[in-house]
């Protein structure tokens, strides 16, 4: 848990860090209360055999005991809730992950696909070349208006001048 933590976003590795020594500190604390809880009762249960105590210091003590270990299991409960509830809170926190993986792969073949269109500036060059020959085809087409213009202008005149040389002999 410790290693998954460590490798999720800073903001939210802090807090479970925090709750991962948390229930660190519960769980050595636990264990030693534990452990005290066993030599306490072996050492009890030595004292009463030695001693051949009453039943009623037998008792008083497993009553005593009973009472530690009920807090003890109450305390180990609850421990184990939040571990529940931050395993839980991993497991979301990984699928918001792997959501967000998802979303950053559709994205990076979106760019990939957008860069297979620089085979469209292909394309513009060739429209920018179509674009300069039609514009020196529209040229030319102005241009030989004004030479067919100027040579039905020269024609009429000429015309004009034959017609003017036989009309006027």
């Amino acid at each position: 848990m410790d290693l998954e933590a460590r490798s999720l976003q800073p903001n939210v590795k802090a807090v479970l860090l925090a709750k991962l020594r948390e229930y660190k500190s519960d769980l050595n604390n636990l264990k030693s209360e534990h452990k005290r809880l066993a030599s306490a009762n072996s050492n009890q249960a030595a004292r009463d055999d030695l001693l051949e105590s009453g039943m009623a210091d037998a008792m008083s003590v497993s009553a005593n005991q009973r009472g530690r270990l009920m807090m003890s299991t109450e305390r180990l409960n609850e421990s184990s809730d939040r571990i529940k509830e931050s395993r839980r809170t991993m497991l979301e926190t990984e699928e918001l992950g792997v959501s967000i993986l998802q979303d950053l792969h559709q994205q990076r073949q979106s760019l990939l696909h957008a860069n297979d269109t620089n085979k469209l500036h292909g394309l513009d060059d060739n429209i920018s070349k179509s674009k300069k020959i039609l514009t020196n085809m529209s040229r030319r087409m102005s241009r030989n208006k004004w030479i067919i213009s100027s040579i039905i202008v020269v024609l009429v005149v000429a015309i004009a001048l034959i017609l003017y040389f036989k009309l006027s002999k």
